[in-house]
């Protein structure tokens, strides 16, 4: 009787190559940004903004060691801002066609209707609460597959599409993207919401990592493999 360990797959490497360089660029951009952020911290709605009185929100500054570089340098922020929302808007284009391409989305991050009964959701907060991550039928559970949904259709390509729109170059050529999110600074008011919203999400991600067991959740990540036990028995 033996036991032995065979790997089954559980992450393709176009997804282990995006979570990587995603997760450097998301890291150097919001870091970048809050710099950015520093040269003029009240946000407005609309396309007008400057006065304080007509800020919906003053944030606070933010200290060096939050911010890329680690002085306050709107260019120099701008450069590595600039640089790195590149790699992030290519990474998710080549990884959105990737999971469409080997059936990722559809399989693994689309919930099937089944899925979004109350019964179900409510069995899955459940059992969250339990710090039980691996229960439900396929890789992910109705709760990870709502995040994971919400991160890569919706947040990352706001935050794409609003970069675009407080860009001088882009607006000129695409003036009409101004109009969608209702002004320039709304986009801006937009962007920093969803940078917000991506930290917190950054942080829930690392703080289950940690409590359903990193090392098992990085290597599967680093070799695409999750070992699974089983029993032979042999003659």
């Amino acid at each position: 009787m033996n036991n032995s360990v065979k790997p089954r797959k559980r992450h393709a490497l176009t997804t282990r190559l995006w979570h990587w360089v995603n997760a450097l660029s998301l890291i150097i951009l919001f870091m970048s940004g809050l710099n950015i952020s520093n040269a003029h911290r009240r946000l407005y709605w609309g396309n007008d903004g400057f006065a304080a009185a007509d800020a919906w929100l003053e944030v606070p500054r933010f200290p060096g060691w939050m911010t890329i570089p680690d002085y306050y340098s709107l260019s120099a922020a701008r450069d590595w801002h600039v640089l790195f929302s590149l790699v992030f808007a290519f990474g998710l284009l080549a990884f959105m066609v990737a999971a469409f391409a080997n059936g990722h989305l559809v399989r693994d991050i689309f919930a099937r209707a089944r899925e979004w009964r109350l019964a179900n959701i409510w069995t899955d907060i459940k059992e969250h609460a339990k710090f039980n991550f691996e229960h439900g039928d396929g890789k992910y559970n109705i709760l990870q597959k709502i995040a994971y949904a919400s991160v890569i259709l919706i947040l990352l390509p706001l935050m794409i599409f609003t970069g675009m729109v407080m860009s001088p170059g882009m607006e000129a050529a695409w003036p009409w993207m101004t109009d969608v999110f209702g002004g320039r600074q709304s986009a801006r008011s937009l962007h920093f919401i969803a940078a917000w919203l991506l930290f917190g999400f950054f942080v829930l991600h690392i703080a289950l990592v940690l409590l359903s067991g990193p090392i098992k959740q990085i290597r599967s990540m680093v070799t695409g493999n999750e070992p699974q036990e089983t029993t032979d028995a042999e003659a």
